[in-house]
């Protein structure tokens, strides 16, 4: 009861004195001091276990194990209570009768009560009081909307119990008060023999009027016995006055009466659960009623309290039961919903395959609702092929359509699940086949794979990022293949194959003498060298065998000198995330040599607990490395744990005044950054890597993005690069599973275009120059390079203003981005240069991930990501902005500037479309080009004909 105390669970004493009071105390002092000494005694509580010895100690009899009595023995127990009954036992309190579109969460809050004892009755009435008289809300910050329902715990047998189970049961019909005020009146004269005797103390009733009066003993007198509550037997309902909430039991201690605070509590206990499946689950049953008024009506209203708090129960029920039982309750709640099941006529939103498969000891059985107007549904739906046709488990597959359907039709993606059970290295390969596509849509391809895999495109003939069907030639590598006339049935498909070119190590990283990341930390990852084996050493071969044990050869070998792969990379701010390539193996993870942070911390081994603490090992010493093994292809996740060195326990890990300048050096490499995606831009990004080799003084290194390159191009570049000389290397990053993630291809390009930065390149790479693949370079890009940035992370050109039947279009000159930009120019981001080292020491990729997650969360925000991101950033993150001359356009740039133009960007006209490959040809001619670009294209051409040559692929 309200204002009792306790001590590990055993209730202190209950006394105005306080020297009783403190002697009681005293007594259970020294009682748990002997208890746990006997614990410590018996070896239950060591150094290293349990993991709570707090839930050790709180084990025992007269214990109260939680913080309020309801919870005494509930275990956090569901139960399905009244299977057959339905939204007509239904009562609401006056603010719950109606739903609106502000609901968070719907409950159904339901009273068991021994309606042949008076203490049930008692507890009856309480309930009903909470209900006539509610708190102003059931939860502090969500809106609730609840429901409630009395059940009889068993078969009526008594006459005045029998009218009670029956009122009870068609609740809705009635208000809450006439039902108390009956309850209330047979209470008082519960010793009726008959159930004439209770319609007649019904009928003295004063305070009904009489066409209620009328219509109660009209149900009552029907003599109709209500299905009881069916609880099954478990040590919550071994008592017979008990409350649920959504399923979860709550068993009351001495008075089974309950409060408003208490059902207020029992709310707060389950909200995250029911929050969620109420988003989840009412866009599925509001009526079409809904989208003209914003209300549900009473009757639609109840319908759905009842669907979804009978789902919840379900969903909690299974989640919270141990395998061995698993089995049992699906069975049993199956029964509980054979209505909704196939029956002879057929139900067509119900499918079941391998129902024999579950008569054996199959300890599985899968069951799904989906939605099929849903992406998670394509997603999921070829898995469920492979679970029904090659793991053949039990299936049972409930299709459940949205009422509603919003502005998300037609679906525009398309799913299969890579899978085949037979599967071996050169046969019988693993493939996704895709049939049916349509013949009006141009098509783009793109792997959907676990975190850890690093897959690329490995073969193809097609350009998968434009595929393109017709009715005449289908989806084939070859339009003009003709069919041989006698195999009719030969269909010739369009093959793009997808190979695992790494795995990743990926974790978090904590400073655990501040308890926070330390983000800019710069990390290396290198392949464990096997140098200590000298070449005239040998060791046995070993091999592990299919059931797990170990074979050793007879045949000695020769060592294997593995080459060293290195890797490095920056802990992120957000959750000390960090992300490094690797290959199966055994690699070394380190700070980085030589860096302020590797003076600043050393390793340790640690955990966090669930609460977030970090737990330093005891025997915890100091060290320079750790090992990583990649042994599989489900990483789940490293934790490294670093700690400040003594002396630097408030050193920051980048000084304030560090203003190394990046200036280049006669015989410094220009890194050149880019990406394209489609064979279209990959013609026009080698004519754009053409030109800067050619207008540059320095050597070129191009970083190119891979992921989307196709094979073929990421080939032919490396050759064409060996013969124009410069030098291409292929950079990716995966993007993290926490970040929020893009569904379009073109604004995952975006994204990778801005968003990993610091970590995308070597860390010896300190500058770079971000250049659009449909551009083409008139100047000297090592005049760009040794530009001084004047102390910014990055420059950016501002748009051109100088056509003026176009300044109509620039957006940023009104409205919200004038307002936000405080007279700060519009950057275009089709050529841009990074001071890498100063944008990793003032950590802008934290920043501006973070200005990107909080942004994104409206779909309508950052319309063109990789421009708005940084433009938007300004006030936090400084933009120095280029000259004029480093970017033309001729959209938005006059005739008259493009003379002194040092790059030509082929950005679209908002006045009219016009495809790219002929804007090339149009501007990039005359006399203001050394070569025009059908000049380029030309030797493009042809270092792609030669190498074709060189492989033999040349027809």
């Amino acid at each position: 009861h309200p204002g009792m105390s306790f001590l590990n669970g055993i209730p202190l004493p209950e006394s105005n004195d306080m020297r009783s009071f403190g002697m009681g105390v005293n007594d259970i002092l020294q009682y748990e001091q002997r208890h746990i000494m006997e614990l410590a005694m018996k070896g239950v509580i060591t150094d290293t276990a349990p993991r709570s010895v707090y839930a050790t100690i709180l084990s025992g009899d007269h214990l109260f194990k939680q913080f309020h009595p309801l919870l005494r023995e509930s275990n956090k127990e569901y139960l399905l209570l009244g299977s057959k009954s339905d939204e007509s036992s239904l009562i609401f309190t006056s603010s719950d009768a109606v739903l609106n579109c502000d609901i968070d969460a719907i409950f159904v809050v339901e009273g068991v009560f021994d309606l042949d004892n008076a203490d049930g009755v008692e507890a009856a009435l309480s309930f009903l009081d909470v209900i006539i008289s509610p708190p102003e809300t059931w939860h502090d910050s969500k809106a609730v909307s609840a429901a409630f329902r009395i059940h009889h715990f068993a078969t009526p047998s008594k006459p005045t119990s029998l009218v009670l189970s029956n009122l009870f049961c068609h609740a809705s019909s009635f208000d809450v008060a006439d039902i108390k005020a009956v309850t209330a009146a047979l209470h008082k004269q519960a010793d009726n023999e008959d159930v004439q005797g209770v319609i007649e103390v019904i009928e003295k009733i004063t305070t009904l009027k009489k066409d209620v009066n009328d219509q109660i003993v009209q149900l009552v007198g029907k003599r109709e016995i209500c299905p009881p509550a069916n609880a099954r037997k478990s040590p919550s309902t071994e008592q017979k006055n008990f409350y649920t909430a959504n399923g979860r039991v709550y068993v009351p201690y001495g008075n089974p009466s309950i409060s408003a605070v208490d059902i207020k509590m029992i709310i707060n206990l389950e909200m995250h659960r029911a929050n969620a499946m109420t988003k989840l689950l009412l866009p599925h049953l509001l009526p079409p009623s809904f989208v003209a008024t914003g209300e549900v009506a009473h009757f639609d209203s109840r319908l759905i309290h009842n669907a979804v708090g009978k789902s919840l129960t379900i969903l909690n029920e299974i989640m919270s039961t141990s395998n061995s039982k698993s089995k049992n309750v699906s069975s049993e709640i199956s029964r509980n919903f054979s209505p909704y099941e196939s029956t002879t006529s057929g139900n067509p939103l119900h499918f079941s395959w391998n129902d024999e498969s579950s008569s054996g000891h199959l300890q599985i059985e899968v069951s799904v609702i989906l939605d099929p107007l849903t992406e998670p549904t394509q997603r999921v739906a070829p898995l469920l092929i492979v679970i029904r046709d090659f793991l053949k488990l039990p299936l049972k597959v409930v299709i459940a359509p949205r009422v509603i359907v919003e502005n998300d039709l037609p679906l525009s993606s398309y799913y299969r699940f890579v899978a085949n059970p037979f599967a071996q290295p050169h046969m019988n390969q693993a493939s996704a086949l895709f049939q049916n596509l349509p013949t009006t849509h141009v098509l783009t391809l793109r792997m959907d794979v676990p975190e850890p895999w690093d897959t690329q495109q490995t073969y193809a003939i097609q350009d998968s990022d434009n595929l393109r069907c017709d009715v005449r030639n289908g989806c084939r590598d070859r339009p003009d293949f003709v069919s041989d006339k006698h195999r009719s049935d030969v269909v010739e498909l369009a093959n793009i194959e997808y190979g695992l070119k790494g795995l990743l190590f990926f974790g978090q990283c904590y400073d655990v003498s501040k308890n926070t990341p330390p983000n800019g930390l710069q990390l290396t990852l290198d392949r464990s060298e096997l140098n200590s084996l000298s070449e005239s050493s040998s060791y046995s071969e070993i091999s592990i065998e299919a059931d797990g044990s170990i074979a050793q050869a007879d045949e000695r070998v020769k060592p294997i000198v593995v080459p060293i792969d290195h890797t490095d990379t920056l802990v992120m701010k957000t959750v000390g995330y960090w992300q490094l390539r690797a290959n199966p193996g055994v690699w070394t993870l380190r700070i980085a040599d030589g860096t302020r942070g590797s003076d600043i911390y050393h390793m340790v081994d640690g955990t966090i607990s669930p609460s977030g603490k970090m737990l330093v090992s005891k025997d915890a010493t100091e060290r320079v490395s750790k090992t990583l093994v990649m042994k599989d292809f489900s990483n789940h996740g490293q934790l490294l744990l670093v700690k400040r060195r003594q002396g630097f326990e408030d050193t920051k890990l980048f000084e304030d005044d560090e203003t190394k300048k990046v200036s280049g050096t006669e015989d410094e490499i220009v890194h050149v950054f880019s990406l394209a995606t489609g064979h279209a831009y990959e013609r026009l990004l080698k004519i754009m890597m053409l030109s800067v080799t050619k207008r540059t003084s320095s050597k070129v290194k191009f970083w190119l993005f891979e992921n989307f390159l196709s094979p073929s191009f990421k080939s032919s570049a490396k050759y064409m690069a060996e013969k124009i000389g410069c030098e291409v290397e292929f950079v990716t990053y995966k993007w993290p599973e926490w970040l929020r993630g893009q569904s379009e291809k073109q604004r995952l390009i975006w994204g990778y275009k801005i968003l990993f930065l610091d970590v995308l390149f070597p860390l010896d790479v300190k500058k770079i120059i971000y250049v659009d693949a449909d551009q083409v370079i008139r100047g000297d890009l090592t005049e760009l390079w040794n530009l001084d940035l004047d102390g910014a992370p990055y420059g950016y050109t501002p748009f051109c203003d100088s056509r003026e039947e176009t300044l109509g279009y620039q957006f940023w000159r009104t409205g919200f981005w004038k307002s936000h930009l405080r007279g700060k120019p519009y950057h275009i981001s089709a050529l841009y240069v990074v001071d890498l080292e100063r944008f990793r020491r003032e950590l802008v990729g934290d920043k501006l991930r973070a200005i990107y997650q909080q942004l994104s969360a409206d779909p309508n925000s950052l319309a063109n990501l990789d421009q708005d991101l940084p433009n938007y950033a300004q006030h936090d993150v400084r933009i120095f902005s280029l000259p004029q001359k480093w970017l033309w356009c001729e959209s938005w740039c006059s005739d008259e500037t493009k003379a002194e133009s040092m790059t030509i960007d082929l950005c679209n006209n908002p006045l009219h479309k016009e495809a790219k490959i002929a804007m090339a040809k149009r501007i990039i001619s005359g006399e203001l080009f050394e070569e025009s670009w059908e000049e380029l294209d030309e030797q493009v051409g042809n270092y792609e004909k030669e190498f074709l040559a060189s492989q033999g692929k040349l027809e």
